[in-house]
């Protein structure tokens, strides 16, 4: 079968190796002149099982609602005129409630572990380097009450299988020598060995390599405008450059799919996020970050691949602007300075600022809708590595028409 993949991120990638694996003819498009060029390229780095809670908490409307007032919330609304923008936001709202928060993050959970499984299978068949860590990730308090609370929170995700080591001052420091400058500002924190971080768009690039030297035809530069459908099926594929055909079609092309789906009467409830990143070298800095963290109380994670530094926070709700300043920075910068004051070489920071697929519950969309042979593989949200993995195999299982090691109903939105 000739399988056509709409999107070259990190999620669009990993749906053609699974689909290629398989034995299927593949062809991959994407706008951009190298695949993992987006949001890939400027996430946290991290692949997260640990860090599955869904966006759409209790707490949420409250940090939302103040951020129209103060600018230094983890999650900001930015009020416009886009009606998808308010339609999606009451959505979302809908989803803060304590139960439906709970049930969310356990299915995020289970896609999350199950994606990760699946992605040490590709990495045992697949040589990429991708200046991976795989000795975990710290989540720290700097306060005893938020610690004993970030406990009890993490406990959904251990009593779901997830690893975790609590860890008082003295094990932060052991875990994590470079936080020695901060060391009295810290409490303690909750450490997940099994959680990994790497270089994401070298990993999308090295597998999307793979694939093509496997047989993938390899298609950048050339963006998609349109579906061409009948019924229930879905006839080609419209780009910049000509009409593309195939036998069946997955859609990951994260923030772009709603638009496009809705050219065929197809509603997806997916929505651009943006969120904010800095990339710094190392340099000769004498003590970098050596693990990923998550500093709890500021909501800023810190991912140490190769010889960058990775620091990522803030979740703006503000449409399809990736515009940014200097000023939107400042605060992370700050944060990653304290921790770390001879981490990296700072005032070499490459600013960046883009768009993460969202859907209300925070899980992705996957499998079909109402075309016989459309298959949707978007919305994974802020851990989209983390879930790449598991969808692009239960997507490869619903082309080949087999039953998914983990149900669709289980995971998706």
């Amino acid at each position: 079968m000739h399988v056509l993949v709409m999107g070259g991120g990190v999620v669009g990638v990993t749906a053609a190796y699974e689909l290629l694996k398989d034995g299927h003819s593949v062809t991959l498009v994407d706008k951009n002149d190298e695949v993992g060029a987006e949001t890939s390229w400027g996430n946290a780095g991290m692949i997260a099982p640990g860090h599955s809670f869904t966006w759409s908490s209790p707490r949420a409307p409250w940090i939302l609602a103040k951020s129209l007032f103060m600018k230094d919330q983890a999650l900001r609304f930015k009020p416009s005129m886009d009606p998808h923008l308010w339609s999606w936001s009451w959505k979302f709202l809908a989803e803060c409630t304590q139960e439906k928060s709970a049930s969310n993050t356990l299915r995020k959970h289970r896609l999350a572990i199950y994606s990760q499984s699946v992605m040490h299978e590709t990495l045992k068949d697949v040589d990429i380097a991708f200046d991976r860590i795989d000795r975990g990730i710290l989540y720290f308090y700097r306060h005893e009450d938020r610690l004993e609370s970030g406990v009890a929170h993490m406990q959904i995700l251990a009593d779901d299988g997830q690893e975790i080591r609590v860890l008082d001052r003295a094990g932060v420091l052991r875990l994590e020598p470079a936080l020695q400058a901060v060391a009295d500002g810290i409490a303690g924190g909750v450490y997940c060995p099994g959680d990994e971080t790497g270089n994401c768009p070298a990993f999308t690039q090295a597998l999307a390599r793979h694939c093509a030297a496997g047989g993938m035809e390899l298609r950048t530069g050339e963006a998609i405008t349109g579906l061409l459908a009948s019924n229930d099926e879905i006839l080609g594929v419209q780009t910049t450059k000509q009409t593309l055909k195939a036998d069946a079609y997955v859609m990951a092309l994260g923030c772009q799919s709603a638009a496009l789906a809705r050219q065929i009467g197809v509603a997806l409830p997916v929505y651009p996020i943006k969120g904010y990143s800095l990339t710094i070298p190392v340099g000769d800095s004498p003590s970098p970050p050596t693990i990923g963290s998550v500093d709890e109380e500021n909501l800023v994670a810190i991912s140490r691949f190769g010889e960058h530094v990775r620091v990522t926070a803030t979740a703006e709700f503000a449409g399809y602007d990736t515009s940014h300043k200097p000023e939107d920075f400042t605060f992370m910068e700050q944060v990653v300075r304290e921790l770390y004051p001879q981490g990296a070489q700072y005032e070499r920071a490459h600013q960046w600022a883009g768009l993460r697929p969202m859907t209300p519950t925070n899980l992705p969309v996957i499998g079909r809708k109402r075309h016989r042979n459309l298959y949707f593989d978007t919305g994974h949200g802020h851990i989209g590595w983390t879930m790449s993995h598991g969808s692009a195999r239960i997507v490869a299982d619903l082309v080949a028409g087999r039953e998914p090691a983990l149900s669709v109903q289980a995971v998706n939105n």
